[in-house]
């Protein structure tokens, strides 16, 4: 077996397991993607943060040392190769764009731009990073989606749909890297306390009441518990485990 694919297989992440690789982390801004950041960064991975121009990262560049700050946009065409020049061994897609409207009532102007940035964009990378990890011999692809894609959420069907596209995108192509040492996961988070959701949830408190009496944890997540699903899935301890989904969401699915 290739060294390079499953080098120290039975740690877990952190103290270090991650030595030596590049970590290109997608969505860095956000409250998940920082906390990314830091998980990776913390197992010793040379992190390469990506979003769109956000003081979150360069909060990062000056919080994390050596991690590495390149804003670009995932919707241009040019953003896969340009990121590719970085050499990642890892790939953590964060990147995505939440939408909480009715069906019945939501924009199809809208529809494409959900679809290019949650599902497009990451496979556009995939397709540009592969290649490289396969010659390598050791590549970890985790994708972020989102436990609606598993269970429906009202409110949420076009944004569902093109996070559903991850699940059955990366079983795919886990099962064509596989023998090149290469895993695809998919971690879906459940209701977590973020920027982004604490604005859905205070303009909704009967959601939020809700999704809380949903939750057999009682609680929403937090950040720090998905990065520590994708610091797993991104470590070497993982090589046996590829093309799986991983709830990361208090119990309130359990299918």
């Amino acid at each position: 077996m290739d060294q390079k694919r499953d080098a120290g297989g039975g740690a877990a992440a952190g103290g270090g397991a991650l030595a030596g690789r590049v970590a290109l982390v997608t969505g860095a801004g956000s409250d998940i993607g920082r906390a990314v950041c830091r998980e990776l960064h913390g197992a010793g991975a040379r992190v390469v943060a990506t979003d769109l121009p956000v003081p979150a990262l360069e909060a990062l560049e000056a919080e994390l040392p050596g991690l590495v700050a390149d804003p670009c946009d995932l919707l241009d065409d040019g953003a896969p190769s340009r990121l590719a020049a970085h050499v990642p061994d890892v790939l953590a897609s964060v990147a995505g764009l939440p939408v909480v409207a009715r069906f019945s009532e939501h924009e199809r102007g809208e529809w494409e731009r959900l679809w290019q940035l949650n599902l497009r964009a990451p496979m556009a990378l995939t397709q540009t990073l592969a290649g490289a990890m396969q010659e390598r011999g050791w590549g970890r692809l985790v994708y972020v989606a989102s436990d609606s894609a598993r269970a429906g959420a009202g409110g949420e069907a076009v944004y569902a749909a093109t996070k559903a596209g991850l699940l059955g995108f990366a079983k795919s192509v886990a099962r064509e890297l596989a023998r090149d040492g290469v895993t695809a996961n998919v971690v879906c988070p459940g209701p977590v306390d973020t920027t982004a959701s604490r604005a859905i949830l205070d303009a909704r408190p009967r959601l939020r009441e809700g999704l809380l009496r949903a939750t057999p944890a009682g609680r929403l997540g937090r950040p720090e518990e998905v990065a520590a699903a994708i610091g797993y899935l991104a470590s070497p301890a993982a090589g046996f485990v590829t093309g799986q989904v991983l709830s990361v969401n208090g119990g309130i699915a359990m299918a």
